[in-house]
């Protein structure tokens, strides 16, 4: 009997025990039934066929990998692909930038189907934002082939990596920038960047007064096309120098060169003149852009690592008018009377960027847990790069803080240069600012000492009514500045 018993609760156990995984089951099929929760960026998941990722160097080249990118609302698409360490200095900080290359092409989060895709890491960026700011300026000023880009989080071999920027590499390509490299033996179309001294196998580098560039579009032309890419720019530079403007208007494509100046100097990258700015040939003229590369930029310089960083972290001044290209270009009123064209047409989108609920205010908004998963759960830290990153504040609402100020003061000042408020150019004023002082015959000092005179600082430094800017006219305003007379108009408006 008593066998028996104990028999019968083992059984009535063991039917208990099987009711219970049999309740479970049942809520386990039920819970799969329900839509998973909507992701607020979009996953990049990477795993590397040896599961070395996150010991990747840049000098290891590309590895075989597997990756998954699953959007927001859950859809995803996966492939083979190849990844590496991307970017120069970037490649060498702890949070590693990546290309990430498929076998084949796929439309990645709708942008257009390609095989090479760049993971931006904006470790020199304590907000995160200055990259998709400056990419989204370019957007807005109608500049073409501006880059399709995402915030969006990745993981490495299963380490998660926190936030970065998904965007379209700066190539040829149908749906990137649409140029033929192919017909006529490959003498037709190309794809350039200003590359002042860096050094890269494999790549190929040419200079045409005194500019040095790197061939990227075709990637490896032979003599034959180098030769005439070279004699390409060569004719285009001689006719920028002293062509008029209708032969200028048939050399290059003015607007895009008007939309990427004003682009470019209002973020002020440190890189201007020296990487990642691209110009294209097509159809018979160059082209200014597309854009790229503006973590270090909008006061994220360290002022202290040379002159040329000091001045990209200030809000005011010229930055772009004598680099490269433009160091003639912007000689000419008539173009500067374009830039500012841009301006007006785009100066609300401008001012807004730094405003209170403005552009970066709305970005941060939509991106803000991302980010700040970034700092907590990946435990990436606001760091200081010397000779790099501006030295960061402590929190990163006081860098956001930061970088909304800088935008602010610098649309404040594009406002007075670009005479957004209309006030007429003033005799004397050399360096734009709307008075005269002996800053402006420092200007002139400096022009005569360093520069070539440019047209729209003569327009209103030539005092003395001589036809040129002499030093003459530096100790007019100096004379001015004394005695608060001029018989040549110093301090008043220009008609």
């Amino acid at each position: 009997m008593f066998k028996t018993k104990k028999t019968l609760s083992f059984v009535l156990c063991i039917s208990l025990i099987l009711m219970t995984f049999s309740v479970c089951g049942l809520s386990a099929s039920a819970e799969d039934t329900v839509a998973p929760v909507p992701l607020d960026v979009p996953q990049v998941h990477i795993v590397t066929s040896d599961g070395n990722g996150l010991q990747l160097k840049k000098a290891d080249g590309y590895t075989d990998a597997a990756v998954t990118v699953t959007d927001t609302d859950g859809t995803e698409i996966s492939g083979e692909a190849q990844v590496k360490i991307r970017g120069n200095s970037t490649s060498n900080l702890n949070k590693k930038p990546y290309t990430v290359k498929f076998s084949k092409k796929l439309d990645v989060l709708g942008m257009g189907k390609a095989k090479k895709w760049a993971l931006l890491a904006n470790a020199f960026d304590s907000t995160q934002l200055r990259n998709f700011v400056g990419v989204g300026i370019a957007a807005e000023l109608g500049l073409d082939y501006t880059s399709e880009q995402r915030i969006v989080e990745v993981w490495m071999d299963g380490s998660f990596r926190g936030c970065y920027h998904l965007i379209e590499p700066v190539q040829e390509g149908s749906t990137r920038v649409d140029i033929d490299i192919e017909s006529n033996g490959g003498m037709n179309d190309f794809l350039i960047e200003r590359e002042y001294n860096r050094v890269e196998e494999g790549a190929t580098y040419f200079r045409t007064n005194g500019i040095r560039f790197v061939c990227n579009e075709p990637e490896e032309p032979t003599g034959e096309q180098l030769a005439y890419i070279q004699g390409t720019m060569d004719d285009i530079i001689e006719t920028l120098k002293s062509g008029s403007r209708e032969e200028i208007e048939q050399k290059i494509d003015v607007a895009s060169f008007a939309k990427y100046y004003l682009l470019n100097e209002f973020i002020k990258p440190v890189d201007f003149d020296y990487s990642s700015v691209f110009f294209y040939y097509k159809g018979g003229k160059l082209y200014a852009g597309p854009a790229w590369d503006y973590d270090l930029s909008m006061g994220n310089e360290d002022a202290e690592a040379s002159v040329n960083y000091a001045a990209a972290q200030k809000t005011d001044g010229f930055y772009c008018n004598t680099k490269h290209l433009y160091q003639w270009l912007c000689g000419y009123r008539w173009f500067f009377d374009e830039v500012r064209g841009v301006y007006l047409d785009h100066r609300d989108y401008l001012d807004s960027i730094g405003a209170q609920g403005g552009v970066i205010d709305t970005l941060y908004q939509t991106y803000r847990a991302a980010i700040d998963r970034n700092f907590t759960d990946a435990k990436w830290r606001i760091v200081y790069y010397k000779n790099f990153n501006r030295m960061p504040d402590s929190t990163y609402r006081e860098n956001l803080d930061y970088f909304k100020s800088w935008c602010a003061g610098r649309a404040a000042w594009l406002k007075s240069t670009f005479i957004g408020d209309d006030t007429p150019c003033i005799f004397g004023d050399a360096d734009g600012d709307g008075d005269v002082t002996v800053l402006d015959a420092t200007v002139i000092q400096r022009v005569l000492a360093l520069l070539p005179v440019q047209k729209y600082i003569e327009a209103v430094a030539d005092t003395d009514g001589d036809g040129e800017v002499t030093i003459l006219d530096a100790t007019a305003i100096r004379l001015y500045l004394v005695n608060g007379l001029s018989d040549t108009g110093i301090g008043k408006p220009k008609p």
